[in-house]
């Protein structure tokens, strides 16, 4: 019974909470029309697990976390370090980059695996594990803005995006790059959700990057690569991709 419950409540909650009340005819339809199909087989109650929300023209995305992953191995692989090393972005994705690239991947909650190619490590992103000026290639995607709200358990400190590109930039070597995403629009804190910072409050928080190259996907989740930052100026929550070098 409990099986049975848990399946019916994420069948509305999952992808898109309650859409599936819209396809809920649908799939008593496709149900019968199944079971009268049957010869052999039997279809049990007890053994449903509707999925409700998956009848779409286009396979659904979030477009930061697409797009900035993307950009991201595009990014190295045009540059091809011999290490990367990333701070607390999707694991998702940083199990598909170790595949091709040797990558060390730092997290306050540190992932349990045994991939090759993957070294996961415990560490704070306003004290890592590492000496100043010694890590050739450094991303940290979608993860600044969030420091210092408490969201994942992390003490409050109003100073904590901020604290966080300081040490990002601490440990980058000179002529070493840093990829960074965050959310970019109107400043604001919503708390605590996240922050949003302009483009040009991200690099002056960063006073010894220069600025490589600027890509960012917009409010209506289009991604413009290779763009003038100024281009970005007027967007509620867009996210900003920013490919910055140590100089």
């Amino acid at each position: 019974m409990k099986s049975i419950i848990r399946n019916w409540v994420k069948a509305f909650l999952f992808p898109r909470p309650l859409i599936g009340l819209i396809y809920l005819p649908r799939f008593f339809s496709h149900y019968l029309k199944y079971a009268r199909a049957l010869r052999e087989d039997s279809l049990k109650i007890s053994d449903m697990q509707p999925c409700l929300g998956d009848w779409t023209t286009h396979t659904p995305f979030d477009a930061h976390y697409f797009y900035q992953g993307a950009w991201l191995a595009r990014c190295l692989k045009s540059k091809a370090p011999s290490r990367h090393t990333d701070i607390g972005s999707s694991v998702l994705m940083i199990g598909v980059l170790s595949g091709y690239l040797p990558t060390t991947f730092v997290d306050f909650r540190p992932i349990k695996t045994n991939l090759t190619g993957l070294t996961p490590m415990a560490g704070d992103i306003l004290a890592l594990p590492f000496l100043d000026s010694t890590i050739e290639s450094v991303s940290c995607l979608h993860v600044v803005e969030h420091i210092g709200l408490g969201r994942y358990g992390d003490p409050i400190d109003p100073m904590g995006s901020r604290k966080a590109l300081t040490e990002l930039e601490r440990i980058v070597a000179m002529n070493g790059r840093l990829y960074l995403s965050l959310p970019i629009g109107r400043e604001r804190i919503c708390f605590n959700a996240h922050r949003v910072h302009s483009p040009a409050s991200i690099l002056k928080m960063l006073p010894s990057m220069t600025l490589v190259d600027f890509s960012w996907i917009d409010d209506a989740g289009v991604f413009h690569e290779h763009d003038e930052v100024s281009a970005a100026n007027d967007q509620e929550y867009a996210c900003g991709l920013f490919l910055l070098e140590k100089q």
